[in-house]
């Protein structure tokens, strides 16, 4: 499991880890807590561009179907292959194993973005 302080995290319920220019995505437990029990994820390409607050997923529970926003623009350098297969890892290991997107980016991208304890108030104190 990361390091859940240094993550950034959205109010869109993604979490960012970075390291250099690679950015790694994820959903946050909250959010797939709140989805329920993952069965379908649809990830972008590797080597498109997404651009940030726009729609560059799809994430489909047993309760509903949900968008997967980006929230950095960059290149997608690879995709969670093994989510892809198994949907259930996003709920198993959110912050972990159920990783779904790395994108090439500019960190000064991450401005707006907010801390653990931003996170934490935006969802009641539950992430």
């Amino acid at each position: 499991m990361a390091d859940l302080a240094s993550l950034h995290y959205t109010a869109e319920h993604e979490w960012i880890a970075v390291d250099g220019d690679t950015a790694t995505i994820g959903i946050t437990d909250y959010a797939a807590d709140q989805l329920g029990d993952v069965v379908f994820v649809d990830l972008p390409a590797v080597g498109a561009t997404v651009t940030a607050g726009q729609v560059c997923g799809e994430i489909e529970s047993t309760k509903s179907v949900g968008e997967l926003y980006a929230p950095l623009a960059g290149e997608v350098i690879e995709i969670n292959d093994a989510v892809v297969a198994d949907p259930s890892a996003v709920n198993a290991d959110a912050f972990g194993d159920g990783w779904l997107i790395k994108l090439r980016v500019d960190a000064a991208s991450l401005d707006g973005t907010l801390d653990r304890a931003a996170y934490l108030a935006l969802t009641g104190g539950e992430a």
